[in-house]
């Protein structure tokens, strides 16, 4: 069964962060390989900066990242955490026309995105791989008001 169609990822990767009512700035995230780069880029300013930090921290401490000023005041550790389980999604979906939960790790162990308890992070926030169990307001509020785990 085919699944891919050129676009498809950023389309997935966009309708996964709209249903959790996170900003997706354009160009950070329109193919898979920008997309990793680029939450490369955010996971380890991340780790520098820890867990309580905001996405405007990690703008003002990159290059390249400036675009995501439009989630300035949201939790970085989230924000990266939805990143990185979107993208999981939208590769899942256009690759294999699906994804698990433990596709997830084995895609975080191979583009080395895995942070420590990332397991525990993501079996908290089951939304991020499936949006339609929680309300975009909740997973919003969620985002602004901690970090991760």
């Amino acid at each position: 069964m085919k699944c891919y169609k050129s676009g498809d990822f950023y389309k997935y990767f966009k309708q996964n962060m709209d249903a959790l009512g996170l900003p997706v700035p354009s160009q950070l995230f329109d193919t898979f390989t920008v997309a990793v780069t680029n939450a490369g880029v955010m996971f380890e300013t991340l780790k520098t900066f820890g867990k309580n930090a905001t996405v405007a921290e990690l703008v003002g401490a990159t290059t390249g990242l400036e675009k995501l000023k439009v989630a300035g005041s949201l939790g970085a550790a989230l924000y990266t955490g939805a990143v990185i389980g979107s993208i999981a999604v939208a590769s899942g979906r256009t690759l294999s026309c699906g994804s698990s939960i433990s596709d997830l790790f084995v895609f975080q162990r191979r583009y080395n995105l895995h942070f420590e308890s990332s397991q525990q992070f993501y079996i908290k926030h089951p939304e991020i791989l499936n949006p339609s169990k929680i309300s975009k307001v909740t997973y919003r509020a969620k985002s602004i008001a901690s970090g991760m785990v």
